[in-house]
C-alpha cells in the first residue's frame, strides 16, 4: 500500500542523490518538417547529432541511395497512434515520391533517415 514506508510507518530514504550519468534524458519524438537537428554532450566529451524534424530520407533503391522527401508516415508497427502523429522512428512505413519504404535506422539517435523501398 504505502510505498517506500517501513512496517512501523516510517521512510526509506536514499544513501544519495542520482549522478549524472543516471538520470534519464527526456523522450525525443522525430517528426516529419524542416529539418531539425540538436547536438547532445555525451560521456567522454562526445557529441550526439539527433534529429528533431525532417522532411527527407535516404532511399536506398537498387543498391543506390537517393535523397527524397517524405509525404506521410502510413503506418507504424510500435504503436498505431504514432502513425497519426508522423513519428519517424525504427521499421515505421514512410510515403515517398519513389514508393513505400521501411524505415531502418532510429533517427532520433542518428540525425538522418535512412530507408530501404518495399515492393508491392
Amino acid at each position: 500500500m504505502d510505498r517506500g514506508r517501513k512496517i512501523s510507518g516510517g521512510k526509506y530514504h536514499n544513501l544519495r542523490k542520482k549522478k549524472l550519468f543516471q538520470k534519464r534524458n527526456a523522450q525525443r519524438h522525430t517528426t516529419i518538417g524542416e529539418i531539425k537537428r540538436k547536438q547532445l554532450h555525451t560521456r567522454g566529451g562526445h557529441f550526439k547529432t539527433i534529429l528533431l524534424k525532417s522532411d527527407e530520407a535516404n532511399v536506398i533503391v537498387d543498391g543506390k541511395i537517393k535523397k527524397t522527401k517524405i509525404v506521410n508516415v502510413i503506418e507504424t508497427p510500435q504503436n498505431r497512434f504514432f502513425s497519426r502523429e508522423n513519428r519517424l522512428m525504427k521499421s515505421a512505413v514512410i510515403e515517398t515520391p519513389l514508393g513505400k519504404a521501411k524505415i531502418t535506422n532510429r533517427p532520433s539517435q542518428e540525425g538522418c533517415v535512412n530507408a530501404i523501398l518495399i515492393k508491392e
